[in-house]
């Protein structure tokens, strides 16, 4: 079996894959009826007909027929089902304009709209399983090549590495610096190191498939060089940032009267996407409140018995845009601080009361802070806030500091679920947080979200620097 057997099937694998979709739309929407006694007539017909048609379109336009092998499944099922949505919305929308939505059955209609998105990633979730076992195998593979011999082009191809699924393998590194080396090894593996010339050559010949630009931005010049000869191959041409230009994954495009402006610094919550991290903060602040609710009046009487003092405690913090506002948090200490000097809970803190230490283990304390999220000043999902003093303290030393509040400060967060909560006695560990929370900024989603509230739940509320 040769190591690329399927790249001559490749125009009929993917008309199958296209009709595989189609019917298995068709072939739910079916089974839902049988299941259910339905009448199956020209209308049911017609509309798993157009239900198919309407995906093929959309899924056409969004790429979803395009090769995932760099993406992950996360993103390919994320197109899935933004297409999906489309076109439930518009047969939705055909139902009422023709006042039809009464002939057909509710039960079966929504058990389609679930179990078709359903059955449509399971298929995919096969295609993957399968192609990273040819691939883990050295079949179906492509030859890959970094221009770029630097820490961005070693690191890159040390992600290629971590990640034999994709069957992308290295063929080189190419440079135009001048070297008596003839390989270099990066990581556990050796590497040939050849010149451009060699590779523009390869490039010509098919020996490579796809070639990864990792030069710095002052080699402009010969970037476009690059392009330009690679334009008479068949090679297919990535242009990786180098670390200045890293820092601007975040930043978006806008329009200032006809001149295009590159937006930097950005809150990532702009138009539909705000309204929507709103809608998410409402509708899960509102539900796990209504859920917690009682243990929350259990632990306000369990406090007001233990100890002295009130039940809650407000902490000003750095809110959206570094506005302050008060934090809500069960009372876990004998004293309430909030001046300019407030030392962070250490192990054994003799502040700390014997009821507040299990609560802080837990992160209880931190429950009445989803009435924070409903008043607007939090996020259920976001960085986490910080004590005023500690925030000025940070922002001159850690670079970067003050973007984790171009959004609203969250209960819990990346940098949480991955094991960066509690005391922070090193800058090391604050960075680390920062590090994740400006991830969590650059590549937000409402699958995000879910993603690190469901790590939060199944990871537990607990950490062994939460003190």
């Amino acid at each position: 079996m040769t190591k690329d057997f399927l790249r001559p099937y490749s125009s009929g694998i993917s008309f199958l894959q296209r009709l595989l979709d189609a019917f298995l739309i068709f072939f739910v929407y079916w089974v839902g009826f049988v299941l259910h006694d339905g009448e199956w007539d020209t209308r049911r017909i017609l509309v798993s007909v157009l239900a198919a048609v309407f995906f093929a379109l959309f899924a056409e336009m969004k790429g979803l027929y395009n090769s995932w092998r760099i993406n992950s499944l996360v993103d390919e099922v994320r197109v899935l089902l933004t297409i999906w949505l489309i076109v439930v919305f518009i047969l939705l929308m055909l139902a009422f304009a023709t006042k039809t939505s009464e002939v057909f059955s509710r039960l079966v209609v929504f058990t389609w709209i679930i179990a078709a998105p359903v059955a449509l990633v399971i298929v995919r979730l096969a295609v993957r399983g399968i192609l990273r076992y040819v691939r883990r195998h050295g079949t179906n593979i492509r030859t890959v090549a970094v221009v770029g011999h630097n820490p961005v082009g070693h690191r890159l191809i040390k992600h290629f590495d971590s990640m034999p699924w994709s069957g992308l393998v290295v063929n080189g590194i190419f440079d135009n610096h001048q070297s008596e080396e003839l390989s270099v090894t990066v990581g556990n593996s050796t590497y040939s190191l050849g010149s451009i010339d060699d590779l523009v050559q390869k490039a010509r010949t098919g020996a490579v498939d796809s070639v990864y630009v990792a030069l710095p931005l002052q080699s402009e010049q010969l970037i476009e060089e690059l392009i330009n000869q690679f334009a008479d191959t068949t090679v297919s041409v990535y242009v990786v940032p180098d670390l200045f230009i890293s820092e601007l994954m975040h930043s978006r495009w806008v329009n200032f009267g006809g001149v295009a402006l590159v937006s930097v610094y950005e809150t990532p919550f702009y138009g539909l996407y705000g309204w929507a991290k709103q809608m998410e903060d409402f509708i899960l602040g509102y539900l796990i409140l209504l859920l917690i609710s009682p243990l929350m009046v259990a632990i306000a009487l369990a406090i007001k018995a233990t100890s002295s003092g009130p039940v809650l405690f407000k902490q000003r913090r750095y809110g959206l845009n570094g506005t302050v506002v008060e934090v809500w948090k069960f009372r876990s200490m004998t004293v309430c601080e909030d001046d300019e000097n407030v030392p962070q809970a250490k192990k054994g803190d003799i502040r700390i009361t014997l009821l507040g230490a299990f609560l802080r283990r837990t992160s209880l304390d931190e429950l009445p802070q989803f009435i924070n999220v409903l008043q607007g000043s939090m996020s259920v999902v976001g960085p986490r806030p910080h004590a005023l003093v500690h925030s000025e303290q940070y922002r001159k030393l850690i670079k970067g500091y003050m973007l984790r509040h171009k959004v609203k400060p969250g209960i819990t967060g990346w940098a949480q679920v991955n094991g960066w909560r509690g005391e922070t006695d090193t800058l090391e560990k604050m960075q680390k947080r920062v590090e994740y929370d400006l991830e969590y900024i650059q590549n937000w989603s409402l699958w995000f979200d879910l993603k690190i509230i469901t790590l939060t739940v199944l990871r537990g509320f607990t950490g062994k620097n939460a003190y």
